[in-house]
This record gives structure tokens, C-alpha cells and sequence, in this order.
């Protein structure tokens, strides 16, 4: 009877954690999907993905229910807990980054019919790549709980930020040059920053594999290279300048 039940319990986890595997999975597609639609200005490939955002929603309920159920029936301790904690955590990740794909594609829509500059475009493009790379790394990490491979990712956060804050300043630029730019690359700006976004998702996730592993948490300081605050006060103070008589 008691191998029984522990058997049963390690089901209960593995199946938490392949949920989890294949939330992944989904929200990797999404985001590759929602930047080369947003690249190509396929509107059908952006309405494929904002269809699939339903599928990460309901797969976070599935994941939170059974996860708190177990820790109610099993009482687990120590690692155990963590892991499924951690489940949790990382499940709530994966569904905003599914929301911030969801948000690139509807961007897709709304510039299908604006020109948008090249440059820009392939710049967010490498941006996804970055983030890209970053998700696929975390998402190794949490197969093999490699908490060390978790503090690279987290530390890889900062270039992310850098390429960000590289795109926003072109943006405004181009949107203060000309205002015809500016409907474009006002999308444009919101999609580079989901995906700056969405790169931080990734570093929470990293941190909660650290967490698993380790019982500790990261540091709260983060690297983080994004100055965009700065350059939208240095942008208006420039517009007023050159307005002034």
C-alpha cells in the first residue's frame, strides 16, 4: 500500500513537470511565431497565435489546481515542495510570455497596412533571437535543474536590455524626424518591448530554478541595461527645445 501511494505521489510530480516541459514548448512557438509574422506582416500567422494564447491559459489552471490538490493530499517537504512551488512560479511565467506574444501578433494587425523601415525590423528581430535563445536556455535549465546554466541566463538578461535601449533610441528618432513614421514605430517600439519583456520572464524563471535547486534565493539586484526611461525625457526635452521660439 505505502510503495503504492508512493508511487502515485512521483506520478503526481512528473506529470507537473511535463505540464510544465510542454507549457514551455507553446510559449517558445509563440513568440518565434509572433515575431515572424510581425517581420512578414502575415496577418494569418498573427491570428493563429493570438488563438493559441487560450491553450497557455487553460494549461496554467491545469498546473495550478493539480499542484496545490497535491500539496494538499501529500504535505510534501524540502525539495519536493520546491518543486512543486516552483511549478507554479515558472507556470505564471509561461503564460505572461504566451500574453506578451499574444499583444507582438495583435501589433501585426494594426501595421499590416503602415509601411514599416527595414532597419527597425530587423532589429526587433535580433531582439526575438536574443530572447529566443534566452527561453530555450531556461527552459533546458529546468529539464536538468542546472541552477548554474540558471545564473548564466540570468546574468545573459542584461544584453537583452542593451539591444532593447539600442532599438528604442532608433525609434524615436525616426518617429521625431518624421511624424508619418510615427504610427509604425509606435508598434513597433510596444513589440520591442514585449519582447524586453519577455526576456525578464526568463530571468524569473531562471531565479525560481536556482530556488528549486538550491532552497535560496538569487539576488534581488539584478543586472538590467535598459535606459529607455532616460532617453524618453532626453527625447522630449529635445522637442521642446527645438519648438521653442
Amino acid at each position: 500500500m505505502a510503495s503504492h501511494i508512493v508511487s502515485s505521489y512521483e506520478d503526481e510530480l512528473k506529470y507537473i513537470v511535463r505540464r510544465i516541459s510542454e507549457m514551455g514548448g507553446q510559449a517558445e512557438r509563440m513568440l518565434e511565431q509572433s515575431v515572424t509574422a510581425l517581420v512578414r506582416g502575415d496577418s494569418g500567422l498573427a491570428q493563429s497565435v493570438i488563438a493559441d494564447d487560450v491553450i497557455l491559459d487553460a494549461a496554467q489552471r491545469e498546473v495550478d489546481e493539480k499542484a496545490i490538490l497535491t500539496i494538499a493530499k501529500r504535505q510534501p517537504l524540502a525539495t519536493d515542495l520546491r518543486e512543486i512551488v516552483g511549478a507554479i512560479r515558472i507556470s505564471s511565467d509561461l503564460e505572461r510570455i504566451g500574453d506578451l506574444a499574444k499583444n507582438i501578433a495583435k501589433r501585426v494587425l494594426a501595421v499590416h497596412n503602415h509601411p514599416q523601415p527595414n532597419q527597425l525590423v530587423r532589429g526587433i528581430e535580433h531582439l526575438s533571437e536574443l530572447a529566443i535563445d534566452q527561453l530555450k536556455d531556461v527552459l533546458d535549465a529546468y529539464g536538468t535543474r542546472d541552477h548554474e546554466r540558471a545564473q548564466v541566463v540570468r546574468a545573459n538578461d542584461e544584453e537583452i536590455d542593451a539591444v532593447y535601449t539600442s532599438i528604442f533610441r532608433e525609434l524615436l528618432t525616426y518617429m521625431m524626424e518624421d511624424p508619418r513614421n510615427i504610427t509604425a514605430c509606435t508598434h513597433l517600439l510596444f513589440s520591442a518591448k514585449n519582447i524586453e519583456r519577455i526576456g525578464d520572464h526568463a530571468t524569473n524563471i531562471a531565479e525560481t530554478i536556482f530556488y528549486i535547486r538550491t532552497g535560496e534565493e538569487m539576488s534581488t539586484d539584478r543586472p538590467k541595461d535598459d535606459r529607455s526611461t532616460t532617453l524618453t525625457q532626453n527625447a522630449v526635452e529635445a522637442a521642446v527645445e527645438s519648438a521653442a521660439p
